[in-house]
């Protein structure tokens, strides 16, 4: 009975995800006609977190947002999530304090009115391709010149492993020492229990949490080493 209302419960969720973005696309697009890129971002991010906040509610799945105050005002960072479901990255950049962009597949950006929300909210990147990490690595370094966080998953794809976090990829340490910007790590809870890794077609109402931890500057580090202080203060935190 539980994998039969989880399977009916991930059909609602699909509904009600493509009914409130259709409600709150016409606002979001008024981002695009904001000439200041800070504003624009920062109005954007205020859009989609009011359509988080309706949506996670509709399918039972609130949030609880802990550590903001690590964000000090006047200072953007580098933030790295942890990465178990799908339901991370709709989750996790809306409720970042502040503009912000998110390191996406270039693949989604196709996608019919979704594509132009999506492109709106992310530096985009298509792994296969050299050329395009380069340029997205340029773009992200922009990002954090224009004051705002770059936001990214170090695991690069969701954890499919027996363990609490997969191990990292240098991409956001070097970002942040090259950029000399602090990373500023969060931690996604409940959403492995809501999105199980190996379920299809899967969702259980299920309370989540998002805990900001104290930002880690990478002065004094090179990237390897700031990768693996990042790695375990995350780790300590996820299994605590």
């Amino acid at each position: 009975m539980r994998n039969i209302f989880a399977r009916i419960w991930a059909l609602w969720g699909i509904i009600s995800f493509i009914s409130t973005f259709l409600l709150i696309f016409i606002p979001s697009m008024i981002a695009y006609l904001i000439k200041d890129p800070l504003k624009s971002q920062r109005y954007f991010i205020y859009v989609s977190r009011i359509w988080m906040n309706v949506w996670l509610r509709l399918i039972a799945c609130p949030v609880k947002i802990s550590g903001r105050e690590n964000f000090a005002p006047g200072e953007n960072y580098v933030v790295v999530f942890n990465h178990n479901a799908l339901l991370d990255v709709p989750l996790s950049a809306p409720y970042v304090p502040g503009a912000n962009k998110t390191i996406a597949k270039k693949s989604f950006a196709k996608v019919p009115l979704f594509g132009l929300f999506y492109t709106k909210g992310s530096v985009l990147v298509d792994r296969k391709s050299e050329q395009s990490r380069v340029k997205s690595y340029e773009a992200m370094k922009q990002v954090l010149r224009m004051g705002m966080h770059m936001c990214i998953y170090p695991e690069g794809t969701r954890n499919r492993t027996d363990q609490p976090l997969k191990q990292f990829y240098d991409g956001a340490f070097k970002l942040s020492v090259d950029a000399q910007k602090k990373v500023l790590p969060c931690v996604i809870k409940g959403t492995s229990k809501a999105m199980p890794i190996h379920q299809s077609f899967y969702l259980l109402p299920t309370r989540l949490s998002m805990d900001f931890l104290p930002p880690v500057s990478p002065e004094g580090l090179d990237a390897k080493a700031l990768k693996e202080k990042v790695y375990h203060v995350m780790l300590n935190e996820y299994t605590k």
